[in-house]
Formats: structure tokens, C-alpha cells, sequence
């Protein structure tokens, strides 16, 4: 009985030397060029006046045949032959040339930037011995700023200490009100237990045998004793802050690399200007942005059609949804580990918790649901009748914040991360509405909220308290996607409307277009930054980029 073989076609790459059209199974290393066989083994001056160098490897099942194939799905070589295999059959194929070919290529662009910015640099500093005095002074005024930071810091520490005391010193005199108004109405209910303690003994007097009589105490009551409640005394929460955060307020030290051409110079340190600049408490680590991004990576993610949302677990890998439902856990390599299937579509319904479990809001049932390491999935919080829309694991405390809506109602849900309800953000201090289609939620590095908000065309940032500190909108289109936070404490967000990524600062300012579709990015609609401090874009087209724009 005749048995169907399915044959899967794959695109054929044309030799690179001049006036030939033949299909090229090699690559030369030296030229970087596809060859043909023929030209391969001819020295004409069509290809090149040295011997090439070609890769090739036979089949370790086939040994006359090349592999020259790529299985993708098993990322091995592979002969003609071995393609037809029961074991490859339905898998799709490559030339593995191409893979060659961008692997030399990556390797050129590191090379030539390291010569660019390391070996031309390391030359000059070489040529350069009589600048002791200006190191020196350069050093001095940098020790000078790290002082008059510490300075700084230490006038607000003792100002915060002071202001702390003195709040605390006014409870304390409140509590004293209270604990008096207490004893006063305790004294008050002494002398009326003493006037009536009095009244009644004078009945039992014979004397007054006839009044007695005469008295009724149908209607008499005593009264209660004075409900009063101990006052609730404050308690003390200690600050969340490690030498990290200290070092960070200190300001830092870069060294860096002077461009060709240019004597060294003394860099300026930019001291505090008067005591207004000191009362600002500005202290925040600073780093420059590039002028351009520089795209460092790139993967292809399997099964997803979009990329609407990525997560980043503690190993560096992420997790990529879509419109449909599916939430795929990806290796660096851009290999599929695991696939989920959820009823998320355009939103960022997942994120990973301290403990590296990945946590996903479910809509339709209405629950949050807790992806363990072995995938195991287990109902972790039920939203009752909210439905749970937008998802956050704060960095700082573990918290977890949902963005929800019920009917045209929406609020973000603060839990800890035993799952228990610890707050409701709704309304402003107006009583108006603050969201309308929560479908993005961040944390900043101050704690503020930050959320996506479509329907209002307007990233909305309340305080960790819930109060309303601003909606940043433009007055073109404005159509929020994706939102994330850096170390410095910018937001940065996705603008579908213009298919741009915008650079905030933290309190709501615009500062900058990251990426343009005149970079080569369209419809950008995720955004994380990953241990790297580099950013992560998941596009329409089903791949996720990263991007260097710190330095």
C-alpha cells in the first residue's frame, strides 16, 4: 500500500558570484559570500583572488550528502533526505546560511564597535602622560560633590527627623486630650453614682418613712457606665531602604570614554546653586540617554500572533501573550517552554511575583490564577464581581495590583501577596471616576501607580496612598498601550495612535520619543525593562526587541 510523503518547500538562496543564478549550499567566511559548488571550486576573478574558506559538514546519516538544512523545531542540520524523516515530518525548515550569515554579521558589528569605542580610545589615553594635575583636579571636584551631596542628604534627614519628632510629639498631645476628656467623663460618672448612692440611703432613713412612701421609681434608671475605648495608639512602620537606595541619593560616578580628537577635560561637578535648590530634595541617580537606541536583540516568538504583554521571570526569560488567549513561556534562544491557554486578550493580564511564580488575571471565571515553576496552575484570588483586567507584582513589597472593571465601573484592587485585599483606588478626592479601561498597570520606583488607561486616552499615576498626582495626555491622539518604569523613575509608555514609545518623567512631564517608525519600529504595544536595564519592546508582528538607552 502506497504511503502520502509530505515534502516541505523551503526558499532557495542564489549563489553571490558575478553572471551565476545557481543554488548556493556553501558560505565563504573570508568574503562573506554564498557560493554555488562550481564557483566554490574555480579561482576566477568573478569571486575572489584567496581560497575561500567554506563550512561544510556532511550528514552524519548520509555521508555523501551535505547538511545543508536547518530543522527549526530541533535546531540540528539536516540533509535533503533526513528532511523527508518521519521524525522532521511537519516541521519547517532554513538555510542554515542564512543563520551563518547573520552570526558573522553580528560578529563584524562587535568588532568594529569595539575598535570604534575601545581600541581607538585605549590609543589616545596612551599617548596622553602629563595630565596627573588635571586628574587630580578632576577627582578633588568630585570628592567635593559626593560631600556636598552628603551634606545635602544629611540637612534633609535631620529636617525629615525634626518634622517626624514634632508630628509625633502632636499625637502624643492628642492622646493626652483624649486619655483626659476620658478621665473626666469617668469623674463626672462618680459624682453621679455618689449623688444617687446618697439620695437612696437617705430613704432608708426612718425619718423619712412618709417620703418614702410617697416616692415612685417606676422611671428610675441608672445610667450606664461611660462606653469609652482605649485610643488606638500609632505605630511605627520602618523604612524600606538598604545601602542600594543610600548610594543612589549620593548621586553616582561615571567614567567614560573621551570621543576622538578632544583634549581631556576637567568635568564640572554641578554643585548645589542656593537653599532652594537643597529644599527641592532632588537627590536621584542619573543617567544619560542615548541619542539613538541601539537594538541589541531580537527573538521570535512562536505560537503568539502579537506580542500584547511580556513578563520577565528571575531567570531573564519571558512570558509573551496575545489576542487570543495563548500566554507563552519563551528561552532566550526564542524557544516555546510552555503555552497557556487564557481568556486575556489586549492587556497586560500577567506578571511574575518575588517567588518566580507567574500570576495571570482570568476574566471570564473572574479569578487570579498562580502558574507555579512546574506549571502547575492553582486559583490563587476571586475578584467576586469585578473582572480582573490589568496585573502588576510590585518590585518592592510583593504587593499585587489589579487593574478591574464591573459594568462602566473600574478601580485598581491593592492585595499583599498572601492575596488578602488591603485597598481600593476609584475615585479622586473629588469623588470623580479615575479610570475607565485599566488595561496596563506599573509601579514606580516612589511607589506611585501607573496605569494605562485607553478609554481616557491618558496614562493616569496615583501615590502608594491612592491620592491622584496627575493623567499625562496629549492633545493629539493618544492612545496608551503598554506601560513600564526604569531605574531612574521614568515612564515609559506605547502610543498606538502614532505607533511611538514615549519617555515620561516621573511626574508626568514628556521628555522624549524613544522609538519612531522611522527607526524600523511599527505598532509597538508592550514594553518591560529587563536586569539589564534595557528595554523590551513586543511589536504587532510577533517578535520581541531589546533595546540599549542607557549608558
Amino acid at each position: 500500500m502506497a504511503t502520502s510523503l509530505t515534502v516541505a518547500a523551503q526558499h532557495c538562496l542564489k549563489c553571490g558570484a558575478l553572471n551565476c543564478d545557481e543554488v548556493c549550499p556553501f558560505y565563504c567566511n573570508p568574503c562573506h559570500q554564498r557560493l554555488c559548488e562550481d564557483c566554490r571550486n574555480q579561482n576566477s576573478p568573478d569571486t575572489i583572488r584567496y581560497d575561500h574558506q567554506i563550512p561544510v559538514e556532511k550528514c552524519k546519516l548520509h555521508p555523501t550528502r551535505y547538511a545543508d538544512i536547518l530543522c527549526n523545531e530541533c535546531n540540528i542540520p539536516l540533509c535533503s533526505k533526513c528532511s523527508t524523516m518521519k521524525e522532521h515530518r511537519g516541521h519547517t525548515f532554513n538555510d542554515p546560511g542564512e543563520t551563518y550569515a547573520e552570526k558573522i554579521e553580528f560578529c563584524h558589528y562587535a568588532i568594529s564597535k569595539i575598535q570604534r569605542n575601545h581600541l581607538q580610545t585605549y590609543h589616545h589615553l596612551i599617548k596622553r602622560k602629563d595630565n596627573d594635575a588635571e586628574i587630580r583636579m578632576l577627582m578633588d571636584g568630585i570628592r567635593q560633590s559626593v560631600k556636598t551631596e552628603a551634606e545635602s542628604l544629611k540637612e534633609i534627614v535631620e529636617k525629615m527627623t525634626s518634622d517626624k519628632l514634632e508630628y509625633a510629639d502632636a499625637i502624643e498631645e492628642t492622646l493626652f486630650k483624649i486619655l483626659k476628656a476620658q478621665e473626666k467623663s469617668f469623674e463626672d460618672y462618680i459624682v453621679y453614682l455618689e449623688k444617687n448612692y446618697r439620695k437612696f440611703r437617705d430613704h432608708l432613713s426612718v425619718k423619712n418613712f412618709k417620703v418614702l412612701l410617697l416616692t415612685s421609681f417606676e422611671n428610675w434608671v441608672i445610667q450606664s457606665i461611660p462606653d469609652i475605648k482605649n485610643p488606638v495608639p500609632p505605630i511605627f512602620t520602618e523604612g524600606q531602604f538598604c545601602k542600594d537606595d543610600v548610594a543612589k541619593l549620593l548621586g553616582s560616578i561615571h567614567f567614560t570614554d573621551d570621543k576622538e580628537g578632544k583634549a581631556m577635560e576637567t568635568v564640572s561637578t554641578r554643585l548645589k546653586q542656593n537653599q532652594k535648590d537643597k529644599e527641592k530634595h532632588s537627590l536621584k541617580l542619573t543617567m544619560p540617554l542615548h541619542s539613538s537606541l541601539v537594538r541589541v536583540r531580537k527573538y521570535r516568538v512562536p505560537v503568539v500572533d502579537h506580542a500584547y504583554h511580556i513578563s520577565l521571570d528571575n531567570c531573564g526569560r519571558f512570558w509573551v501573550s496575545d489576542g487570543s488567549g495563548n500566554i507563552v513561556h519563551m528561552d532566550a534562544r526564542g524557544n516555546c517552554l510552555k503555552n497557556i491557554k487564557s481568556s486575556g486578550r489586549f492587556e497586560g493580564h500577567h506578571t511574575v511575583m518575588q517567588d518566580g511564580n507567574l500570576i495571570f488575571a482570568d476574566r471570564k471565571y473572574k479569578v487570579i490564577r498562580i502558574i507555579t515553576l512546574e506549571y502547575e496552575i492553582t486559583n490563587f484570588i476571586r475578584t467576586g464581581e469585578w473582572e480582573p483586567f490589568s496585573i502588576h507584582s510590585s518590585h518592592i513589597n510583593g504587593d499585587i495590583l489589579v487593574g478591574m472593571i464591573k459594568g462602566r465601573e473600574a478601580k485598581v484592587t491593592r492585595y499583599n501577596k498572601n492575596g488578602e485585599e488591603i485597598q481600593n483606588i476609584q475615585r479622586d478626592n473629588k469623588g470623580r471616576e479615575l479610570y475607565r479601561n485599566p488595561h496596563y498597570i506599573t509601579e514606580n520606583i516612589n511607589g506611585d501607580i501607573c496605569t494605562s488607561d485607553y478609554n481616557k486616552q491618558a496614562v493616569v499615576v496615583v501615590n502608594k496612598s491612592g491620592q491622584h498626582r496627575f493623567s499625562h495626555r496629549l492633545k493629539a491622539k493618544f492612545y496608551p498601550y503598554g506601560v513600564c518604569t526604569d531605574i531612574l523613575g521614568h515612564i515609559i509608555v506605547c502610543n498606538i495612535s502614532t505607533n511611538t514609545v514615549h519617555l515620561l518623567h516621573q511626574d508626568g512631564q514628556f521628555l522624549s520619543l524613544l522609538l519612531t517608525p522611522q527607526q524600523g519600529v511599527d505598532y509597538p504595544l508592550s514594553l518591560c525593562v529587563n536586569f539589564e536595564n534595557n528595554l523590551c519592546v513586543g511589536r504587532w508582528n510577533y517578535t520581541v526587541e531589546v533595546y540599549k538607552y542607557l549608558f
